[in-house]
């Protein structure tokens, strides 16, 4: 790492404001401060409290915790594909491993390369750093899309929600929609048929010879869309817990969530009092609508779709989320509950927890305002304050 620091020191001052490749500046920034910690020092008079964590090694850890999602995706990919073609008894672990791999990684390296691309164009268009909130969205977008959906879509949907719902209301934290929130609701909106139904789920064409080309017009139904339907599914609970089951890439497994929740939580960078109020009311509609008749518990709202990885990752991003602590309460609550009355309310729209995400965002900046302005004239009444 010191000769790679060296190196970095050497070929600076060609991007300094007099140097020969000063127009890439911005970019060369980026490159250095996603490899080292910078060094600069506030220089004002007042008093400042440093620290190494900055937000470049916060979104990175985010990242760390979103692979065993990322990782558990791919092999059910494979999985789905030896599944449905009836030779998963003859495949080996790596060539199942190998086939999602090969499926999934080109949608990650059609994110990054759009959604970085126009960060880095826009960064040098304004003169300005490059911002590192798209570490985690580059990743998060392709995790909570259908495996079926072409790559054609998926960036048309990056470049809008980096333009869109990032760069023209300032760019990194000031962002009142999660990005990849925003990238999943285009594609929901634009391209229905390739967001929803039942040939969108199992990858259908076998890959450097590696899974199988299936029939055409094959279809597999996600279990959630079967009980929205009111058709019990053939998957157990503990394959829908473990995550062998059709679905968006990331979003099947409860259990590789489940390990990305802990290292937020044990790292501090994920709000507990936001993930936990999300589970709470979730739970406590679902036990609602549960006495009204509906088929479906709590746990198994819980474990399909993509309620307990919205929980996890997207309803605690730290910029679209409310800041005060009994705001993250009430805005968790809201977003649970909400998830659940769409679910159960609207067949056609078995997930509902993208979009109650995103209705969580719009009402997140009103919470916190009215919880601050709580808080204020609580201390002025004790003060004896009109």
């Amino acid at each position: 790492m010191k000769a790679l620091r060296n190196y970095l020191d050497k070929i600076k001052p060609n991007f300094e404001p007099e140097g020969k490749l000063h127009a890439f500046r911005s970019i060369f920034d980026g490159f250095e401060t996603f490899l080292f910690v910078p060094n600069d020092t506030a220089k004002a008079g007042s008093v400042n409290i440093h620290d190494a964590i900055d937000s470049k090694r916060i979104m990175s850890m985010v990242v760390i915790a979103l692979m065993p999602a990322m990782l558990f995706g791919m092999y059910n990919v494979g999985y789905q594909n030896f599944l449905a073609a009836g030779t998963l008894a003859d495949a080996s672990f790596w060539e199942i491993f190998c086939f999602g791999f090969l499926a999934v990684l080109p949608k990650i390296l059609v994110s990054y390369i759009v959604g970085l691309g126009i960060e880095f164009a826009w960064a040098q268009w304004k003169g300005e750093e490059i911002q590192e909130g798209y570490l985690v969205s580059g990743i998060i977008i392709p995790l909570i899309i259908p495996i079926g959906c072409p790559l054609w879509m998926l960036a048309l949907a990056c470049a809008f929600s980096v333009i869109f719902c990032k760069e023209i209301f300032g760019g990194t934290g000031m962002n009142i929609f999660n990005p990849a929130i925003a990238a999943r609701m285009f594609l929901f909106f634009a391209y229905p048929s390739k967001m929803t139904g039942d040939s969108v789920w199992v990858a259908q064409d076998a890959i450097f010879g590696l899974g199988n080309t299936l029939p055409d017009g094959f279809t597999a139904a996600t279990p959630l869309g079967q009980m929205a339907q009111g058709v019990t599914p053939d998957t157990s609970l503990c394959e829908m817990a473990l995550g062998f089951i059709p679905g968006s890439i990331g979003e099947t497994s409860l259990i590789a969530i489940a390990i990305g929740a802990c290292i937020l939580l044990c790292t501090g960078i994920a709000s507990w009092r936001t993930m936990l109020s999300v589970f709470v009311g979730g739970a406590v509609m679902a036990c609602v609508f549960e006495q009204t008749g509906q088929s479906m518990t709590w746990w198994h709202h819980f474990v399909l779709g993509g309620f307990a990885f919205g929980a996890v990752f997207m309803a605690t991003d730290p910029v679209t989320s409310c800041r005060t602590q009994t705001g993250q309460y009430i805005y968790g609550f809201l977003i649970g509950a909400m998830a659940i009355i769409i679910r159960v309310m609207n067949a056609g729209y078995p997930e509902g927890m993208m979009l109650a995400i995103f209705f969580g965002n719009m009402f997140a900046p009103t919470i916190d305002h009215f919880i601050v302005e709580r808080n204020i004239s609580k201390r002025l009444k004790r003060g004896g304050i009109k």
